[in-house]
């Protein structure tokens, strides 16, 4: 029986809503042919056609295209339970799915597709293997969203009838990940693979080295990485890649039709590589490693020649790792760097990569120095003109748009996002979407641009939710601007079909940003994964499986809970569960609010006989609000494993899920008020916000004026700290225009980790907390985990 690896035993996991992993209803319309992200070249559907999965369905592929089947069969596995069987064909298949590499329409080119979905078949074909692999990508968006689940679903898996033939616009379609100023591992940057090339992205580029870490080791140099690579921003371990795991990491990216394109920036942002070696610096003195955020005052010596030593063996071990066709040698910000000693850094280190047999890409910076064959400038400016940009064009260089205003992941969305920074500008998705790139540069001929790269850099980044949400849902939005031809895009269009992917996104167990400009789309019901743990695991509340990659199996024995902490009870009068029971049996109680809280119903589980052999078990449930814990009680070890489970009834929807959120303090880096609103900002970890011993506030925009009638607030207890540091004393404000408010609600002496305030109802838009001054002014006079508005 494989178990979950536990989270801590404080770590609060809090989910944006009731997450499903069951399929479209069979009544649930098909999902268009028009859907898709990004816009296909040319969409014909066919009127009353649907393709319904058959359970003995199977992939046949070109000879040269096997793996492409292989890939298909592992997203369709294990959500349809079918078999699937991938062999190789020479003919044309009447049934099941096909992926061919002849008989496609000529206009495909290299990276198109032409997919065809009748009755009988669904048939792919392209010019090449990465032409089927971004039809693959289509067909799954075409799919249910359940079918990113890991588990098996009910289906059906129905595909609307008709014909798309599509090709990109650019041929370099983007990401890149810095690495450097905080260090994401090995599986980080695979699963960002994974989403990335969903959407049709064809390149990473991996931001490898900068004054605050070097990534990758180097055999000439292995203090680069062992010293170099140490550490990063605001401190920590830091960390690099092996030669290995940097193989693996290119060899993933390939099976996907991801080109990995590697960085070391040059001659500036270089401290990491200063620090690791004395001789490098123009005096001799190595300057101590850099755990901040400032830029431009690391410089390579150019008059040295040991400098020169150095880049070509960099460049030279780092191009024996990368089979892509190109090495990018940074060149941006080089501050310390003249001008003069810059043109001759460049012009020196540049035929190091032809000597490799690569291309040459730098920030847009690069052209100052000489051009070198085929070479791509990095356009990373605010505006749409640049000097620099201008001397490379004019030397031939093609150019790769990435201006920081409109395609840098970093920028936060709004003055509250709580990740990222804001030096070139808010970016919400219709900044990111709403330009177009080949008009972008007045100065730059259409033909000279090569593609879109969206950057995200790490400053403020520290794992992969933080990723997640800074590219979520702006990177579809950049990929549809470097795939889709401009007269396919506009932007009330693409704002529907993105909203339909938020359900795929929450059963992918992907964390977004529910960006207000967007109609998300609301998940099918369903039922949700029990993700649960052993007594050893300590307490756990946890969200769903789909949450966290989703495996089938849960396991716990007596006295162990779990509490989900996303999915609320009220409006709930049923629960049902797939499970299994060894031992003697026993029972699920269903409870709101804590493991001790008020008991809504209790069902009985018999030995089923043991582990793998499921029952269907189900109870009636008396009235409760909040959120859901689980409790299993009997004798003997081992009692039960969940499979999932369904709450039947019509749920209260929290007004203040996703919604902004602001205040006048914090409790640390990274933990502001904006995580009090379900925690959907940052996956889960330490979602709180406090006061420290004066009067403070805390307010959420509703982002509409609407009825609110009862407000839950979880305090510290209730996010796994000591009940001692709940919050004592507040009152509860309602406003219309954020100016005059009302008090609606008063709170003095609290000790509960939960508080319920009903009143009303009252029209409102804003909710605000003032938190009193305590009588103990070293005390924390609010540690709120969570704040949640409905409407009775």
């Amino acid at each position: 029986m494989r178990r979950r690896a536990a989270l801590s035993a404080t770590a609060v996991v809090v989910a944006a809503a009731l997450v499903p992993v069951g399929s479209t209803p069979a009544s649930a319309a098909v999902v268009s042919l028009r859907s898709v992200v990004p816009a296909p070249a040319s969409v014909q559907p066919a009127t009353g056609v649907v393709h319904r999965l058959p359970a003995g369905a199977t992939i046949q592929t070109a000879p040269a295209a096997a793996d492409v089947g292989a890939y298909l069969a592992g997203i369709l596995r294990p959500s349809t339970g079918y078999a699937l069987p991938v062999s190789t064909t020479t003919g044309t298949p009447t049934s099941g799915i096909a992926l061919l590499l002849s008989g496609a329409d000529a206009s495909v080119g290299a990276e198109g597709y032409q997919l065809d979905v009748t009755a009988a078949a669904i048939i792919i074909r392209a010019q090449t293997t990465a032409g089927l692999f971004y039809g693959v990508q289509t067909l799954r968006q075409l799919l249910p969203a359940a079918v990113e689940a890991r588990t098996v679903q009910p289906g059906p898996w129905e595909v609307a009838g008709g014909r798309i033939v599509d090709r990109p616009r650019y041929g370099y379609r983007g990401a890149m990940l810095d690495v450097s100023r905080h260090f994401f591992g090995v599986d980080v940057v695979k699963r960002y693979i994974d989403e990335i090339s969903q959407y049709k992205i064809n390149t990473l580029h991996l931001h490898l080295s900068d004054d605050q870490g070097w990534r990758i080791v180097i055999d000439a140099w292995p203090r680069l990485a062992t010293y170099g690579g140490s550490t990063q921003v605001g401190g920590g371990p830091g960390g690099y890649y092996t030669k290995a795991q940097y193989t693996d990491l290119v060899a993933y990216a390939a099976a996907r039709h991801v080109t990995v394109v590697p960085e070391i920036d040059m001659p500036g942002h270089t401290n990491a590589a200063l620090a690791s070696y004395a001789e490098l610096n123009c005096d001799n003195v190595a300057p101590p490693l850099y755990t901040g955020t400032d830029l431009g005052f690391s410089s390579f010596c150019v008059g040295k020649e040991i400098t020169y030593t150095f880049v070509r063996q960099v460049l030279t071990e780092l191009a024996a790792l990368t089979p892509g066709p190109y090495l990018h040698i940074g060149g941006d910000e080089a501050h310390s760097t003249s001008d003069a000693d810059y043109r001759t850094f460049m012009n020196r280190v540049q035929p190091f990569v032809g000597a490799t047999g690569k291309t040459v890409v730098g920030w847009h910076q690069l052209g100052q120095a000489d051009h070198t064959p085929n070479r791509i400038a990095q356009f990373w400016g605010t505006t749409t003109s640049d000097a620099d940009l201008t001397a490379a064009v004019a030397k031939g260089d093609k150019v790769l748009l990435s201006p920081a205003n409109k395609t840098y992941l970093d920028m936060k969305y709004t003055p509250e996002t709580p990740l990222g920074l804001s030096w070139a500008g808010l970016i919400e998705v219709r900044t990111a979407y709403d330009w177009d790139p080949g008009t972008l540069l007045p100065g730059v001929p259409a033909s000279a641009i090569v593609g879109v790269e969206a950057p995200m850099w790490a400053e403020t980044l520290t794992r992969l939710s933080d990723i997640e949400f800074m590219a979520f849902p702006r990177l579809p939005a950049l990929a549809e601007l470097a795939w889709s031809p401009q007269s396919a895009r506009d932007w009330d269009g693409f704002r529907a079909r993105l909203g339909a992917q938020g359900p795929r996104w929450t059963v992918q167990g992907i964390t977004f940003y529910r960006s207000p400009q967007v109609p998300w789309a609301t998940a099918p019901t369903g039922r949700v994964e029990a993700e649960s743990f052993t007594a050893q695991s300590g307490v756990q509340v946890v969200a769903d499986a789909a949450a966290h990659g989703g495996n089938r199996v849960g396991y716990v024995d007596n006295g162990d809970w779990i509490g989900f902490a996303g999915v609320d009870v009220s409006g709930r009068t049923g629960f049902s569960a797939r499970i299994s029971s060894g031992g003697t049996g026993g029972t699920i109680q269903v409870r709101s609010g804590s493991a001790t809280g008020p008991l809504l119903g209790s069902v009985a589980v018999p030995n089923t006989g043991g582990y793998g052999v499921y029952a269907e078990v189900s109870t009636a449930l008396s009235a409760g609000s909040g959120p859901l814990y689980l409790v299993f009680t009997g004798s003997g070890g081992g009692l039960f494993d969940i499979d999932d489970f369904a709450l039947t009834g019509t749920a209260t929807p929290n007004l203040a899920l996703r919604r902004p959120a602001t205040a006048d303090s914090q409790c640390a880096a990274g933990e502001g008020p904006e995580k009090a609103v379900n925690g959907t900002t940052n996956g889960g970890n330490a979602d709180k916000w406090c006061s420290l011993g004066t009067t403070k506030w805390w307010r959420v925009d509703l982002q509409a004026t609407t009825n609110v009638g009862r407000v839950v607030i979880r305090h510290a207890g209730a996010g796994g700290e000591s009940a001692g540091l709940n919050t004592r004393d507040f009152d509860l404000q309602t406003s219309v225009d954020g100016v005059t408010w009302t008090t609606v609600s008063q709170v003095r002496g609290n000790t509960a980790s939960v508080t319920t305030s009903t009143f009303g109802p009252v029209a409102t838009r804003y909710l605000r907390l003032n938190i009193i001054t305590p009588t103990n002014t070293t005390d924390r006079a609010a540690r709120i985990y969570e704040v949640e508005a409905y409407a009775s």
